[in-house]
């Protein structure tokens, strides 16, 4: 995220501002920004007096502000840092419930109201975070809008399924390593598009693995967990190519093994690897990149929808796209006579292929 990656440049060159807000459903950016100032905006022997960590569920937005309005000891700042900010009761009102900007001496002493006036007048030597995760604050509320107005105000969004492959080579880049566009896509449909869960993963892989050198599926599936032969890649693959015997070994493996393959996510993932099929027929320009582009995935994987799309043509597509509909609503009890998730999964692929 640019905007992310913008607040980083100025608190590495020690650019800081007195109040950073930052929320949204995506937690990796909050804890990316966070973990940063608490780690190095101090020295080390500055924290212990000038460092403050609180959690929202334990402190109260009036005795926040108190900590805020201190000053450092022997120190040119102080660091504020509020953890689950998202259980502070006053963030979260929506704009019909709190004071405007513009307040009566009724409530000019609210817990609100100051938070509003420490905004606008912050103390400039505490650096004050809020970590307000798996939200947002309402757009149209006061708090919001001077957020907005004077602080570093940041709202974050978890990215699309379609968005993930990308990220993780671009973050395996980053930590100067490179991926295959396989294991890229193995990783995304094995952790989906929780951000600080495939961090996690990526990190452990790469610890025994010499700078430089490429991440291959063959890797990820040593190091995750992933089976080898039996994944949503290799059954995509195995559907593409029209392999009955390999396609029924795999999702005869998904019935067996249920909770790791979720029948729920078995249907979206080929929903949406059938839906480029459909696309990639009707793309007027079908070269490598330009395909690529239109159906947004990496290059490498053009090939196979090119070979599927001539497995499968627009009737057959539409008809698949019943099956799936279909049995994503037996799977949730919804005119189903009593078949397990993993019958309704081979009855779907045998559906497909025949």
């Amino acid at each position: 995220m640019k905007e992310v990656n913008e607040i980083l440049l100025d608190l590495k060159r020690k650019i800081y501002k007195p109040i950073y807000f930052l929320c949204g459903d995506e937690a990796y950016y909050i804890d990316l920004i966070s973990d940063y100032i608490e780690n190095n905006v101090l020295e080390e022997a500055d924290r212990e007096f000038n460092q403050n960590i609180v959690y929202g569920k334990d402190a109260d937005l009036v005795s926040i502000l108190g900590l805020a309005k201190q000053f450092p000891m022997m120190s040119e700042y102080q660091v504020v840092i509020v953890k689950e900010a998202q259980n502070i009761k006053e963030l979260n009102k929506s704009a019909g419930d709190e004071v405007d900007t513009k307040v009566s001496k009724t409530n000019a002493n609210s817990a609100t109201q100051q938070f509003i006036n420490y905004i606008a007048n912050p103390q400039p030597t505490t650096i004050l975070v809020f970590c307000f995760k798996y939200k947002s604050l309402d757009k149209r509320s006061a708090i919001a809008k001077v957020l907005n107005k004077h602080a570093v105000f940041l709202q974050t969004s978890k990215l699309y399924d379609s968005q993930v492959p990308d990220w993780i080579s671009n973050y395996v880049k980053d930590k100067g390593y490179s991926i295959n566009p396989k294991a890229s896509f193995l990783l995304a449909e094995f952790l989906g598009n929780d951000l600080s869960k495939i961090t996690n993963e990526i990190n452990k892989l790469v610890i025994n693995i010499p700078a430089g050198k490429e991440i291959t599926p063959d890797l990820v599936q040593d190091n995750i967990g992933i089976s080898k032969d039996f994944n949503v890649f290799e059954l995509q693959d195995a559907l593409a190519k029209k392999n009955i015997l390999k396609a029924n070994q795999i999702i005869n493996y998904f019935s067996a093994n249920e909770k790791e393959h979720p029948s729920v996510l078995i249907i979206s993932s080929l929903y949406s690897y059938y839906a480029k099929i459909l696309k990639y027929h009707f793309i007027p320009d079908k070269s490598k990149f330009a395909a690529a582009q239109a159906l947004g995935v990496n290059p490498f994987f053009v090939d196979g929808y090119a070979k599927a799309a001539q497995n499968y043509n627009t009737n057959k597509l539409k008809l698949i796209f019943t099956y799936l509909k279909e049995t994503d609503l037996k799977t949730k009890g919804v005119n189903n006579s009593g078949i397990n998730n993993g019958q309704l999964l081979k009855e779907l692929i045998f559906k497909i292929l025949h």
